[in-house]
């Protein structure tokens, strides 16, 4: 799932597991659970990163409106970012006042300029109400082989996704789906292991094995 307003509302029936996004917004939806660098190609080399909602607050000792009112604070797709105010001071604030409007009267207007306008009240809104489908009347979900032609067409022609990652993805998930279906999440993502049935040999006791020959390349590239 990649857009966070209407995948937020799925997550929490168990739907989906959760929301693979470089959209921090997610969280402020609520969505049980974010990943980060799902889609990231393997020479960036950056790990998958997940992060859940609960643990998030719990680390934080916020209430959720209060992590809410943190966001906005430090700035959100509804709201520009009011200058002088980092993460963390965004965080001092909030602890010390208890909310964002509270917060907001007690800047000094002289060191803080808030923007104009600064919907703050209509942001919150919009992530502690979003206007998706309620759960109840989100259709039966049904896992299947992968659409490749609607894929294309919905994620590379109406919006704009790189034609090759959606391709590579694609088959991702597919070689996946036709191995078997329990499994650890990271071995989706890591190099394969040799089969069991597959592994060396060990040596045989009390077989000798041959030197090498002079001249031969041994292992690295050395003669021996």
């Amino acid at each position: 799932m990649w857009k966070s307003t209407p995948s937020a509302p799925s997550v929490s029936p168990g739907l989906v597991y959760g929301i693979a996004t470089e959209d921090m917004d997610a969280l402020t939806f609520a969505t049980p659970r974010l990943i980060r660098h799902l889609m990231s190609p393997a020479a960036a080399n950056k790990p998958v990163t997940e992060f859940e909602y609960d643990q998030v607050l719990a680390e934080l000792d916020l209430t959720a409106d209060q992590f809410v009112d943190l966001c906005i604070l430090c700035g959100c797709d509804y709201t520009e970012k009011i200058g002088n105010i980092g993460p963390f001071r965004a965080l001092q604030l909030i602890k010390k006042h208890g909310s964002l409007e509270a917060t907001l009267a007690a800047l000094d207007p002289e060191k803080y300029n808030i923007p104009e306008p600064f919907p703050y009240k209509e942001a919150k809104e919009l992530f502690l109400n979003p206007e998706v489908l309620k759960p109840e009347n989100i259709p039966p979900m049904k896992w299947t082989s992968p659409d490749l032609d609607g894929l294309l067409e919905f994620l590379v022609k109406e919006k704009s996704f790189n034609e090759e990652r959606v391709r590579s993805a694609i088959q991702r998930v597919t070689a996946a789906k036709s191995k078997s279906n329990q499994g650890r999440l990271d071995s989706f993502f890591g190099p394969s292991k040799t089969p069991p049935s597959q592994a060396p040999k060990r040596k045989e006791a009390g077989k000798v094995v041959p030197p090498p020959k002079k001249g031969k390349l041994g292992g690295f590239g050395k003669k021996k």
